[in-house]
């Protein structure tokens, strides 16, 4: 299922990097969230993009806007990327892959590594209503996501 600008996203559960179950509807209880869906956790541009949400992370969270990110690897290894980059926000295992699929953002192969099932680097944002506002998926893996357009599209949720 690829969500639409103004339609309800589909609602999920999935394991946080300390094994505790969080529901959509819990993560924009107090405002918007941007799901950032991200292909594998210390790969380069994932954790580029990971440091970013976290040096802007006061910024982000004094506009009303949460993060949660989102990738196939264990609730293990998201616990050490977790720590070892000092995130703010949760990260969340979708291990069996079914939120990425249902977001339509399960690549499968994925490029040149023959991987099966991994998420493609993708943005969607999420207002508390759960009405999704703004999306964005990469063409490539290597692409990292234009900060400022999820800021822009924030601004307009909140006008």
């Amino acid at each position: 299922m690829v969500t639409r600008l103004g339609q309800r996203v589909p609602e999920f559960s999935l394991p946080d990097s300390d094994g505790k179950e969080r529901g959509l509807s819990s993560l924009f209880a107090d405002g918007s969230v941007v799901l950032a869906f991200f292909p594998f956790a210390f790969s380069g541009v994932c954790d580029k993009e990971m440091c970013n949400f976290r040096d802007d992370f006061d910024r982000l969270s004094a506009l009303g806007l949460h993060v949660a990110g989102i990738s196939v690897d264990s609730v293990f290894t998201l616990k050490v990327f977790k720590q070892t980059y000092d995130l703010p926000f949760p990260m969340l295992s979708d291990f069996n892959r079914k939120v990425a699929k249902a977001y339509g953002v399960l690549d499968d192969p994925w490029v040149g590594y023959g991987y099966r099932g991994v998420a493609k680097r993708s943005l969607f944002l999420v207002d508390k209503k759960g009405i999704l506002r703004y999306r964005w998926v990469a063409d490539a893996p290597e692409q990292e996501p234009n900060y400022g357009a999820l800021t822009d599209a924030l601004a307009k949720v909140k006008a």
